[in-house]
């Protein structure tokens, strides 16, 4: 079978589906990742086919320093998201009509609007929960303060019917298809009657799954993650290694491209305060730091570099704090946005690290402190009890088993 994964956005979105995605490639599957075209090299070092998507994640991930939610600066997100999406909703859709069947993640969710008008079968692939839920509040929000279990319900659905962009998206799908309008609505309804499927690649171990979720929305545990035939680490990082004690990592992934310096001047200094060894990846931030215990690096598959830290600090992003998960390393998250505050919340709750830190909190006594707190026992114990869980299970088996159930 045809397999088109649609995985739009940043470095975090994709790499989880190129490892997912060779998967089905094992399982017989010709599987292609539309994505966009720097990440071209990603998605072929894993053998699979690549198909171009307009766009620049950049566009939708720049905060720059002091950014406040704002109506104005929610606002200009929301014109750009609309340009983001429209844009690359025409080429997922020329993409798609030479695939037999789609898998969208959570960013590309109007992808449904595509299958369903091309009359293939389709399928979610969400690396975080969307669906509106009582058990905790929606994404959306930016936050992961509980409003109670009917208030994260009602929320849930006010922030899914506010998602402006990704109608807009939808709606541009069915222009370009000749199909005639549908409301948000009327989608809604279809998706709930037509029970879509939405596999969450994430383990039910960090967050259940919500006893109030509609048949079809499973969670299934992560994808597997990938890791480029032949690669090894550089050569500065090894002797870094074994150089001293386990390090602590920082990062930042896509987020934070908006910051001038002084974020870097922020990392170095805590570092310092807390007296660790370091390992600074760039990122889109282009974190920079030197000493002789910090290293600055920059991609290398979290999946090989975590087991080895100390600690790590991350933004929070799905992909990212799964990775310490499963390597069952003590974590903490410095949340910007979306389901990042979420992620960084079940850290805590699980006591697999201290509090997030909020970006717009982060100076470097903070993160010193979050650093230091890192190094306790009792996080390292639960770090690695809910690794030891996370990596009995097979996420991408149970993608592998759906598609077999798939109509058509």
């Amino acid at each position: 079978m045809r397999v088109l994964i649609a995985a739009l956005g940043s470095r975090g979105d994709v790499a989880p589906f190129v490892g997912l995605g060779q998967r089905l490639a094992t399982a017989g599957h010709e599987v292609t990742v539309a994505a966009h075209t720097e990440f071209a090299p990603l998605v072929r070092s894993g053998g699979l086919g690549f198909a171009g998507v307009a766009g620049d994640a950049r566009s939708i991930s720049d905060f720059p320093r002091g950014w406040r939610s704002s109506p104005r600066f929610l606002a200009e997100q929301a014109r750009r998201m609309t340009r983001y999406l429209e844009d690359a909703a025409v080429d997922l859709l020329a993409a798609a009509r030479h695939a037999d069947v789609l898998l969208v993640n959570l960013t590309a969710m109007f992808g449904y609007e595509i299958a369903d008008g091309l009359g293939i079968p389709g399928m979610g692939v969400y690396c975080q929960p969307v669906e509106p839920t009582g058990a905790f509040p929606p994404i959306f929000l930016h936050s992961a303060r509980s409003l109670g279990s009917l208030g994260n319900r009602v929320a849930g659905r006010v922030a899914l019917a506010s998602l402006t962009p990704y109608h807009r998206a939808a709606a541009r799908v069915r222009a370009e298809l000749g199909s005639p309008p549908r409301s948000r609505r009327d989608r809604a309804r279809r998706r709930r009657e037509q029970r879509w499927p939405v596999l969450h690649g994430y383990s039910a171990h960090v967050l259940p799954r919500p006893a109030d979720w509609r048949q079809g929305l499973e969670v299934v545990g992560y994808w597997p993650a990938h890791q480029p035939a032949g690669w090894s680490p550089p050569a500065d990082l090894m002797d870094f290694l074994d150089a001293g004690p386990a390090p602590v990592f920082i990062g930042f992934g896509s987020m934070a491209a908006g910051q001038d310096g002084w974020l870097s001047e922020t990392v170095a200094e805590a570092v310092r305060r807390a007296g660790v060894r370091a390992v600074v990846q760039a990122g889109w931030a282009g974190l920079e730091s030197a000493g002789p215990d910090v290293l600055t690096i920059g991609d290398v598959p979290h999946s090989w570099l975590f087991p080895q830290m100390a600690a790590v600090v991350h933004h929070g992003g799905a992909g990212t704090t799964g990775a310490a998960f499963i390597a069952g390393t003590p974590s903490v998250a410095v949340p910007v946005y979306a389901d990042q505050p979420l992620w960084g919340e079940r850290i805590r709750a699980l006591g697999a690290g201290p509090a997030p830190l909020p970006f717009t909190a982060l100076t470097a006594q903070t993160l010193a402190e979050r650093i230091r707190d890192l190094q306790t026992g009792r996080h390292r114990t639960a770090a690695a009890e809910i690794g030891r869980r996370v990596r009995t299970e097979d996420g991408a088996a149970r993608v592998v088993e759906a598609l077999s159930t798939l109509p058509g």
